[in-house]
């Protein structure tokens, strides 16, 4: 099968979704054409500050992926799509989320929208969840809150849901790996052995999910 051929999947996603990538694109195998937002180098010069390859907070995505839907030669056969952590960071000095609740909302609406016209299959990836008592002693700048993860993944599920997206649940199945303490590599990314578990478990979503699509 040539590359042109293959189905492509297009990832769209945050820090997180960098230390699962390659573990995801090994999983896809010689089945799948992978690929991403680009600027991986530029991305881990500094994950807490996106650039590059990290998405970043929705508002950013949103601007990304209107910019790459404007193009008619971007297709995919399944974009996968993650925002949330960055929304959810509460800055210490201001006291004030990067994103509010109704702005993540509209945001991930209007994504929805613009994908939909274009008829390529998106799907939302949840937000992984973080740990209050891990998080925020190593997060000077800024901290994050399990409260408002978990609001923002509600809001987004309402939103998925509504627009019939269908959800790749990686917030359940990273909770399962494990003791909280034992699953972090830092203040909110995982540790490589999880970040490989969490490649492979997308990786059979989406397989299983391209194989329904053509039965």
């Amino acid at each position: 099968m040539s590359e042109s051929s293959k189905p492509l999947v297009f990832v769209v996603g945050d820090s997180i979704s960098l230390y699962y990538g390659p573990s995801l694109e090994a999983g896809l195998g010689s089945a799948c054409a992978y690929a991403r937002k680009g600027g991986i180098e530029a991305a881990f010069r500094n994950l807490d500050i996106p650039e590059g390859a990290n998405g970043g907070d929705s508002g950013m995505v949103l601007d990304y992926l209107s910019s790459l839907l404007s193009q008619p030669s971007f297709q995919a056969d399944l974009l996968l799509v993650n925002c949330g952590l960055h929304d959810i960071k509460f800055a210490t000095e201001t006291k004030e989320l990067q994103v509010s609740p109704e702005a993540y909302r509209q945001n991930l609406q209007t994504l929805v929208a613009r994908v939909r016209e274009r008829g390529i299959p998106l799907v939302w990836v949840r937000t992984t969840h973080s740990v209050d008592e891990i998080h925020n002693p190593r997060s000077t700048h800024f901290h994050r809150y399990a409260k408002d993860n978990e609001a923002y993944d509600a809001i987004a599920l309402e939103v998925m849901q509504a627009g019939a997206v269908p959800i790749l649940d990686l917030r359940t199945f990273t909770h399962h790996l494990g003791e909280d303490a034992t699953l972090f590599r830092d203040h909110v990314h995982f540790t490589p052995e999880v970040a490989a578990r969490q490649g492979d478990f997308v990786a059979g979503w989406v397989l299983g999910c391209l194989e329904a699509k053509r039965s």
